[in-house]
């Protein structure tokens, strides 16, 4: 065994999330000899990757080495983990489009990356990729343990365990423990005065315990103190939300009618329901603060923004290297050293949770050591909850179908089981909206994908 891991950063041209993911790598003494390869399809994205790579090994004073790939097969050769995280088709023109076709219909969206007819496009140009780099994995680093970041994650998540079980996956994201601190930032309290128990799957997920813990080492139940708040119209506060234009007020609104607080914005659980974003309803977009067209707002500031940074970075000679609330430089720390440690984390549902059906990509807690990742079963999903979630795993079911069959016809009744796209277009609607999103898509989806069935 070597004495520091090799990590393979598989889009690595992600350069402020390569930042935020490699700087808590390196702030741990068992890993901050690591070597990291970076890897991306876009040479000058990566060449700037670079530049930001060695700021962070001085300004650390770490011993870290890296080696940079746009073959993405050499990047892997030997890892001991595997970091993901690409989007296929970018803001242009896939994401573009993903909002644009759709609005010719009158379906209007806020994020479009997990579910609906955005997030559904999303897998299917996006899980082949991952497929690839499950393939050369099984050949160059077979015990290697997949960090994956792409959304989007159930679809992601339940498509590779049913291609390659034998890959060692987790699908990771920040909404748990984001979640939780925007509730802290509302009750006005120290994060860590608080435990939870979540449970679902990703982006719908709920805190089934929100608890203060007391100094005699007692919990006290928070819901009530939330619900109080939300009802006198003190939650959320506007500090609790990092983007002005996305107040929290559908998650509080959810929690009032379900008895839960669920663990993703509420600019994207707008968009997994059917209550909220309704055509000629304008009310309810502005009572709740609804952004839409939200994602593309973001990624057109991230851009620009990024200029700025590149520039800094290059004139510094060393950079704030803060940590990030990201899972996974903890995940390879407890695995790579033994140290355990509690994740949530995206597996298969192996009777995790009993009210969802076994295989699809459940949100759970999990231990992390030296066995790797141990999710956790939990007992009771309150009904209520559970149904609310099935209805974003049927959409996520038939997608993952529809790759495994290459069934064009599941692609329609994955976009027929959505939840808001049933709500505001009729079957035909649906139907022809799936055509023009296919037209417009070309050669990002699989050939396959263009095949009437």
């Amino acid at each position: 065994m070597r004495s520091s891991p090799k990590i393979a950063f598989i889009g690595a041209g992600s350069t402020v999330f390569m930042k935020n993911i490699i700087g808590d790598v390196l702030q741990r003494p068992a890993l901050s000899a690591a070597h990291v390869a970076l890897m991306d399809i876009d040479g000058g994205r990566l060449a700037e990757s670079e530049i930001v790579f060695n700021k962070l090994v001085a300004s650390l004073g770490a011993k870290a080495t890296h080696s940079l790939h746009t073959d993405r097969r050499s990047a892997l050769e030997g890892a001991d983990f595997v970091v993901v995280a690409f989007q296929i088709g970018g803001y242009e023109p896939c994401t573009v489009t993903d909002f644009e076709i759709p609005k010719k219909f009158g379906l209007r969206q806020t994020i479009a990356d997990t579910l609906g007819v955005g997030g559904i496009m999303r897998g299917l140009r996006t899980v082949p990729h991952l497929w690839a780099i499950c393939e050369d994995m099984l050949e160059v680093c077979p015990d290697a343990l997949m960090l994956q970041y792409v959304n989007p994650m159930a679809i992601n998540t339940w498509a590779i365990a049913r291609k390659y079980p034998q890959i060692k996956q987790v699908g990771l994201c920040h909404s748990v423990q984001g979640t939780a601190h925007e509730l802290a930032t509302d009750l006005q309290m120290d994060d860590s005065k608080i435990r939870y128990i979540s449970a679902g799957i990703n982006h719908v997920a709920f805190f089934l315990k929100f608890e203060e813990i007391m100094e005699d080492g007692t919990y006290r139940d928070l819901y009530p103190d939330l619900q109080k708040g939300y009802a006198d119209g003190v939650y959320p506060r506007p500090e609790s939300s990092w983007n002005p234009r996305c107040p929290n007020k559908v998650r509080y609104e959810m929690m009032k009618r379900t008895g839960y607080f669920c663990t993703e914005s509420s600019e994207h659980f707008a968009e997994y329901t059917p209550w909220f974003i309704k055509e000629g309803r304008e009310d309810l977009i502005e009572k709740f603060g609804i952004p839409l067209d939200e994602y593309p707002k973001r990624c057109v500031e991230q851009i620009g923004r990024w200029k700025d940074q590149l520039a800094e970075y290059q004139q510094a000679e060393k950079i704030e290297v803060p940590s990030s609330v990201e899972y996974a430089s903890q995940i390879i720390n407890s695995a790579w050293t033994g140290t355990p440690s509690v994740i949530y984390g995206n597996v298969r549902n192996n009777g995790y949770i009993s009210a969802l059906p076994d295989g699809c990509a459940v949100e759970v807690p999990c231990l992390v050591d030296h066995n790797g990742i141990q999710p956790t079963r939990i007992d009771h999903v309150p009904p209520q909850l559970a149904a609310i979630m099935r209805s974003n795993v049927n959409v996520q079911e038939l997608t993952v179908e529809a790759l495994m069959q290459e069934k064009r016809e599941h692609i329609y009744h994955a976009a027929m089981m959505d939840p808001h796209t049933g709500a505001e277009l009729d079957l035909e609607q649906i139907w022809q909206l799936i055509d023009e999103l296919i037209e417009a898509h070309g050669e990002w989806l699989p050939e396959w994908v263009h095949t009437k069935n």
